[in-house]
């Protein structure tokens, strides 16, 4: 009797416990599938209405799988092959966002090119930031060849000038679009970095942070092992001077160390400003007539596309228009066609580092305070 009592005692608790369990497996589910379903029409955000195709494709490579969009201009031609702008967002922002901040899509419909948009994967980072500095680790490398899978998936199924290929991003975006150029400086004619950090200030997330507020340099640049010494490709850099996440001083220093690798010189800094947008102030570094790189620094503008679309994340609608300035310098890149040979590399003597004595930026973090007045 007390057998069969105790028996039915724990019959009637396991009972009690498996109806629990499947009560918080259906709340489990349920919260899933609200997640999925949440997740799902955030996916579907649009950009702004462009005549042309908004298409979605997958990248696969030894990093593992990233998304991306395309843009795509309408009434193409049979045997018409359009150049292709790379665009890779920042932190907080994925493909559909950068392009809504950017409105770069209806300048593509206008000029006729494709525009590509990687997306980083909140399961590399939660905050969908590239890992352009994790090197040590190789990270940076892998994602790096994610975004190349990407870019040449593109061009083998859409009509890509593949000698008409440019970077470009924002923040964490800008400073891999730079490593991507300059571990593979043949395959682009152009990059720009917006708010971005040159390649070889970091190596970790503390050098990271440290690279962001202005407390370490850029090494100089040199090829891979292995990689063919070639010009590195024309870098537009745009700053602005009050910039809270990535110090204004990165962009002086992205800019000189570039323009030192290609052996070109700073010339006249100017001042423009076009109607009551923030003023920017710009400086060329040339190379036998050749524009390496142009730097502009831009007052006012804090960490944020400049000339972005209003009410968006890290948009200034009160900038010069960014879109305008870079598709304005690649356009120019991409009217040069021939590619140049490799060059012999000119070691920089032992006893000095060549960075700190460039003639105009031997050390960017110590400009006079009225160079960016």
């Amino acid at each position: 009797m007390v057998k069969r009592k105790a028996a039915s005692s724990w019959v009637k608790v396991f009972n009690q416990n498996l109806a629990a369990l499947t009560r918080n497996t259906r709340r489990a589910q349920t919260r899933t599938a609200k997640a999925v379903v949440k997740q799902a029409k955030a996916k579907t955000k649009q950009p702004p209405a462009t005549p042309g195709d908004w298409l979605s494709g997958m990248a696969i490579g030894p990093g593992g799988a990233r998304r991306y969009r395309l843009y795509r201009p309408p009434d193409l031609q049979s045997g018409e092959r359009l150049p292709l702008l790379v665009m890779l967002h920042g932190c907080g922002q994925d493909a559909a966002g950068f392009a809504l901040s950017t409105r770069m899509n209806a300048l593509a419909r206008r000029e006729r090119f494709l525009v590509l948009y990687p997306e980083q994967d909140r399961l590399a980072s939660a905050q969908r930031c590239w890992n352009w500095f994790d090197t040590r680790s190789g990270r940076a490398h892998a994602e790096v060849s994610l975004i190349l899978a990407a870019i040449d998936q593109v061009c083998l199924m859409h009509p890509v000038d593949r000698a008409c290929v440019a970077l470009a991003g924002l923040s964490a975006g800008a400073s891999m679009a730079a490593l991507i150029a300059s571990r593979h400086p043949a395959r682009f004619k152009a990059v720009v970095m917006h708010s971005g950090i040159a390649p070889g200030a970091a190596d970790s997330t503390a050098t990271a942070l440290a690279a962001m507020r202005g407390h370490r340099l850029p090494a100089p640049w040199s090829p891979s092992p292995g990689q063919t010494l070639l010009p590195l490709p024309a870098l537009l850099v745009i700053q602005g001077e009050r910039d809270a996440v990535v110090a204004a001083s990165n962009g002086a220093a992205a800019a000189g160390v570039w323009a030192l690798a290609g052996g070109a010189s700073a010339g006249e800094r100017r001042s423009q400003q076009r109607g009551q947008r923030h003023p920017m102030h710009v400086t060329d570094f040339k190379h036998r007539g050749r524009t390496a790189v142009t730097l502009i620094d831009v007052g006012q503008l804090g960490h944020a596309w400049s000339g972005g679309a209003a009410n968006q994340p890290f948009s200034d609608a009160q900038g010069p228009d960014a879109s305008r300035m870079v598709w304005a310098f690649v356009s120019r890149q991409f009217a040069t066609t021939k590619r140049p040979g490799p060059q012999t590399a000119r070691p920089a003597p032992a006893s000095r580092n060549p960075f700190f004595t460039h003639p105009f930026f031997f050390n960017p973090f110590k400009l006079p305070s009225e160079a960016f007045a």
